[in-house]
């Protein structure tokens, strides 16, 4: 894979097949990556950010200034072998560079390739800049979450990352497709695209039933109870998504199930601020490893909010796989948040037996170039920064 994204969503999609055995070249501008510069926090003699470590372990790193030409060659050698070619360029950087898609498809017909934009490769407003915080606002994630009138970001890059998974699965639908055409094709998706993508039963509230939702704080728009409530000593999270359950917890508070106030759903949504403060008032008796006992004993979906530290000391995290070990040539041993995905005996054939540490800018120069007949060199001065 040749991986020409920067920021979030290409590197997170070329990481995820990174992941599962994919060989990813990463070709960078002399300055690096935009993520090597966020920060702090940086860590290390040399400054390096936990923000570029999140994205881009499993791959090589090279540089080249792709307006010179030393970088063009650099790239049409690699366009040649590649599977597949991941771009987060604004629409028009690419031809501007001389590898328009006819171009790609012309040094190498199997090449699938993927491009990341902002808000859609075409369109009245195909042009403007892709940063997420703009998508999550501009695709309505914001007037969603948070409270009623105080629209609110997701607290991780959320476009970007749906981008980025939307991205990896659609490049492996078009591996798959090409092993039966023997062609590659273009898959495309954007930040506007993955977050209107997952408005789910918020999207049909407004298309089907005419409604626009907005900010229902910590609880569910049309589940009750289902959210947080506060106990003696620290909130806890209840989900009751069906009447059994609704009765499994009134057995726990001492509640009338029946009440006609909170005997459905329906009555219980419509109720919802009055049945929240009872719930409230009776946890409020008890610290929350209490309620957590019980309603587990009976069998109530029910959790505690853990903080990061709480969530990576957490023995089931652990069990999950979701850190790797990793060595760095400068930081040494590294933990990173791992991969979602595991498959059964860890027997998939691609998948990787142990995980490498997030490249160097440039660590790969002079080994890609040599396996590509290309004399090595030091990387060009380059300014590659046509925002996604």
């Amino acid at each position: 894979m040749v991986d020409l994204t920067r920021a979030l969503a290409g590197p997170q999609a070329t990481m995820m097949l990174a992941d599962l055995g994919a060989r990813v070249i990463k070709v960078e501008a002399a300055a690096g990556d935009d993520s090597r510069h966020w920060g702090p926090p940086f860590v290390g003699d040399d400054e390096v950010s936990t923000y570029f470590l999140s994205c881009n372990r499993n791959k090589e790193s090279v540089t080249a200034d792709l307006k010179s030409t030393e970088g063009r060659t650099l790239l049409e050698a690699l366009v040649q072998r590649a599977d597949v070619l991941v771009e987060n360029f604004r629409p028009g950087v690419l031809d501007r560079l001389g590898f328009s898609l006819d171009t790609l498809h012309q040094l190498n017909p199997r090449l699938v390739v993927c491009s990341l934009t902002g808000f859609g490769h075409d369109g009245p407003e195909g042009q403007r800049p892709g940063y997420d915080q703009i998508a999550q606002g501009e695709a309505g994630l914001m007037s969603l979450t948070g409270e009623p009138d105080a629209p609110t970001k997701v607290g991780v890059a959320i476009g970007d990352l749906l981008a980025g998974m939307n991205a990896a699965y659609g490049i492996a639908a078009a591996l798959f497709e090409r092993e039966h055409t023997g062609r590659g094709r273009v898959v495309r998706t954007s930040l506007l695209a993955s977050i209107v993508g997952i408005h789910a039963f918020q999207g049909t509230r407004h298309t089907v039933a005419g409604l626009v939702p907005g900010g229902e704080g910590n609880h569910h728009p049309s589940i009750a109870p289902y959210g947080l409530f506060e106990t003696e000593d620290a909130p806890i999270q209840i989900a009751c998504g069906n009447d059994a359950i609704w009765r499994r917890l009134c057995g726990v508070l001492d509640l009338v199930a029946d009440d006609p106030v909170v005997a459905t759903n329906a009555d219980r949504v419509a109720n919802r601020r009055q049945l929240t403060a009872v719930l409230n008032e009776r946890l409020r008796y008890g610290p929350a490893e209490h309620w957590l006992r019980l309603l587990d004993d009976a069998g109530v979906p029910a959790g505690r909010v853990r903080t990061l530290d709480e969530v990576y000391a957490w023995e089931q995290t652990r069990s999950q796989g979701l850190l790797v070990d990793v060595e760095h040539p400068t930081l040494g041993h590294l933990q990173l948040p791992g991969p979602a995905l595991r498959f059964d005996d860890n027997a998939y054939a691609g998948a990787r037996a142990a995980h490498v540490h997030p490249p160097l800018l440039g660590e790969h120069n002079d080994t890609v170039r040599t396996w590509l007949g290309l004399t090595p060199a030091a990387a060009d001065t380059t300014d590659m920064k046509e925002e996604a």
